[in-house]
């Protein structure tokens, strides 16, 4: 066995690792997160808060990318065909049932909050900008661009879950959270024999990554112009899609390297999930510590270096007052501890010390997220007056109750692992794809 080959397992002895529910307190405590933090946003909201509606949307941005992200890098593992992942990435898979909840509060944000979220709401029409931005923040083409490209992507990353969990539920007896039953039993109907399913479903599968990968890239870029960007609707970059939904990518793999130990221990399955794949996903976490330092360092450096007062107002801003202090404190985070201390293989490895990068990339994230969207807002500030406090605190409390709420209805609603690619016999035939209508192989240049 290669070093990155996961074990073959018996199919009982998979079955009978992911029959374990997520403890039922766990669930309650994150719904009473969710039901707090959004019953102080219904009150703020209804009181004409703008700050609630601010960290509404500081959270939505942080939330959606890691969720969407997670998607988009469970479609990378089909388009490279990885067999290590197979035993975990139902526990990155998960994530897509956030979206749906994500989808929903971009409408809110744009049809109720819209005068509190987008500091240039009013201003199409009345000569203040010229005359690209005002087509370009007119009303209508901005909704239809925001919810059209949120829509597409929800809709495809859904479905591409969706193809992946009804293998392992075709091949699984019936079990898992009532809630998914009539999921479940939607899945099933028309199951048919294994290695037409594999095929067919491998293939399909081939065309949705890759149409994901490019919807991914550009959607997310658009996404991060509306949502974040402009909100200092005197600012651009080229790179700051990039640096938005990269962000939430390594994240999503922090987060990652976090549940896997966590389901390891629950589900008793240290002979499915073992250290080599601990190491491979840290390796992942330590990469793109790395590239997000090179994004961000790379747009800092070419605005420092072109000295534009229209380009470096937004850096200037961000580095005095107030603001400084987050500004650094999301570098070293996000980027300077997790990549000092991510070199070595135990600290990959060893939980302890993957938990604690972790935790500093996800908060150091956060705070990215801040440092985006309130100094646009706000200006500068002194140093006592930062606005961070009850809203923010609340919101993010709400955001990650629904997260956990939603992800661990998703888990004991489905099979936790993909039975059907660790078991089957035909598993390693996707390493060379057939026509699923003939099963005969397919010549190399198709």
């Amino acid at each position: 066995m290669s070093a990155h080959e996961t074990p073959a397992p018996t199919r009982e002895r998979v079955l009978a690792a992911i029959d374990k529910p997520i403890p039922p307190r766990i669930k309650q405590a994150f719904l009473a997160m969710f039901v707090a933090g959004f019953a102080v946003f219904t009150y703020g909201a209804v009181r004409g808060n703008g700050r609630a509606w601010q960290a509404f949307q500081v959270n939505w941005l942080f939330f959606t990318i890691i969720a969407s992200a997670a998607v988009m890098f469970v479609a990378v593992q089909r388009i490279v065909t990885a067999r290590w992942s197979r035993s975990v990435i139902r526990i990155m898979e998960g994530y897509a049932a956030f979206l749906p909840f994500a989808f929903v509060s971009l409408l809110l944000m744009i049809f109720v909050g819209n005068e509190y979220v987008y500091t240039w709401w009013d201003l199409p029409g009345t000569g203040e900008l010229n005359s690209a931005k005002d087509l370009y923040f007119g009303h209508t083409f901005f909704w239809a661009r925001s919810i059209g490209v949120m829509g597409a992507l929800t809709i495809l990353q859904l479905w591409y879950v969706w193809t992946s969990v009804r293998l392992d539920v075709g091949v699984s007896p019936e079990g898992g959270a009532p809630w998914a039953a009539g999921i479940r039993a939607a899945m099933r109907r028309g199951f048919g024999d294994e290695r037409r399913e594999l095929h067919t479903t491998h293939s399909r599968q081939g065309v949705m990554a890759v149409f994901m990968a490019l919807l991914f890239g550009f959607g997310w870029c658009v996404l991060a112009w509306d949502q974040s960007m402009s909100l200092d609707y005197t600012f651009f970059s080229t790179m700051y899609g990039w640096l938005e939904f990269m962000g939430g990518w390594l994240v999503a793999l922090m987060v990652f390297s976090g549940l896997v130990r966590w389901f390891n221990q629950h589900l008793g399955a240290s002979d499915l999930i073992t250290e080599k794949q601990y190491h491979d996903i840290g390796k992942l976490c330590f990469g793109f510590t790395a590239f997000w330092g090179y994004l961000t360092f790379s747009q800092y450096l070419v605005i420092w270096y072109a000295n534009l007062p229209e380009e470096t107002h937004f850096f200037t801003l961000r580095l005095t007052g107030a603001w400084k202090p987050v500004t650094l404190a999301a570098v070293a985070l996000t980027f300077v501890l997790p990549f000092f201390g991510l070199l070595s293989v135990k600290a990959k490895t060893w939980t302890p010390t993957m938990m604690f990068f972790a935790a500093c990339s996800f908060t150091g994230l956060w705070l990215v997220r801040y440092i985006e969207v309130y100094p646009s807002i706000y200006g500068p500030m002194a140093r006592g007056d930062l606005p961070l406090g009850k809203w923010e605190l609340a919101l993010f409390t709400g955001f990650l109750g629904a997260f956990g709420w939603l992800y661990a209805q998703f888990m004991d609603g489905f099979p936790k692992m993909r039975v059907f690619l660790m078991t089957s016999p035909y598993r390693d035939e996707v390493q060379v794809p057939c026509d699923p209508r003939t099963m005969e192989p397919l010549p190399a240049h198709e």
